[in-house]
């Protein structure tokens, strides 16, 4: 008896064990690290809301949370135009749609390096294939990378072209779910395709935009590998995200402390935009 009231408690231990191990020490560890100073080498001390008082008189984290805004106002509708309008090309029976598919998913899975390093050559201003584009038309050269105005842009169409195959899949599955006899009903009617479109297609795959929303705005927060590698944050810090920002002042400054604060503040900012965006998003079916 004592055997089978156990066995279930043994079966979940190890879950239990990364749980409490890589989570939830994690998760409290840095909020009481929130309340003290750290560089890692030294003892932690004691400093308790200062971290808190630094933030909010913080101009570059800031003016990191500006450009990560201003990267999720370009990424997130740019991606989910881009997303539909390719689900709905490829939902229809067009030649060699499976290798389509499988070519717009490929660069999900390619490393997020590998893909940033590739983008950063294409958008060199004296030997980018962009600008050499540019120069044989008659155009001026563009600074993608160098320019302020320009470069959080620029980031943002690489992060679409990297991300957008995920959400296509997504968008294919969710047309696929909506009754084709809805369409004929339309068509019996007179309706057009743009008609169709907006009164059924869109309504019917609601949850599904409500999610590829949530997962971009997810996505587009933890902005990091692209700055980090192609402008290191810069032209004078017009690139610079939270997220690389909370990195720097942890792993170049070694604040740590303030690092967790900042993370703190951060994933609160995130936890308020998802409840937001789950509020006025989201439809009752």
């Amino acid at each position: 008896m004592l055997k089978k009231q156990l066995t279930p408690y043994l079966l979940v231990s190890p879950y239990l064990l990364h749980l409490a191990v890589f989570v939830a020490f994690p998760v409290v560890f840095s909020i009481v690290l929130t309340f003290h100073k750290w560089n890692i080498i030294s003892p932690m001390e004691y400093v308790g809301l200062t971290n808190y008082v630094r933030l909010f008189k913080d101009a570059t984290f800031l003016k990191s949370l500006i450009n990560t805004c201003i990267f999720l106002a370009i990424h997130i509708p740019l991606q989910i135009i881009v997303a539909l309008f390719l689900a709905e090309v490829l939902n229809q029976k067009i030649k060699f749609r499976g290798f389509f598919r499988a070519a717009f998913f490929l660069p999900v899975i390619v490393s997020g390096v590998v893909v940033t390093i590739l983008w950063q050559q294409l958008f060199g201003y004296d030997s980018g294939m962009f600008n050499r584009l540019l120069v044989t038309i008659g155009l001026d050269k563009i600074g993608w990378l160098t320019d302020p105005n320009v470069a959080m842009t620029s980031i943002a169409l690489m992060a679409t072209w990297k991300n957008v195959g995920l959400y296509i899949v997504l968008f294919l599955v969710g047309l696929q779910t909506v009754p084709a006899h809805y369409y004929e009903a339309a068509e019996l009617e007179g309706a057009t395709h743009t008609q169709k479109f907006f009164k059924i297609t869109l309504p019917m795959i609601n949850p599904t935009i409500f999610m590829v929303v949530i997962l971009s705005t997810i996505g587009g927060f933890s902005l990091f590998i692209e700055p980090y590698i192609m402008t290191g944050g810069g032209p004078l810090n017009s690139t610079i995200s939270a997220v690389l920002y909370i990195y720097k002042q942890g792993f170049f400054y070694y604040h740590m402390g303030y690092s967790a604060t900042l993370g703190f503040f951060f994933a609160m900012i995130i936890l308020l935009v998802v409840m937001i965006q789950k509020r006025f998003v989201e439809k009752d079916k």
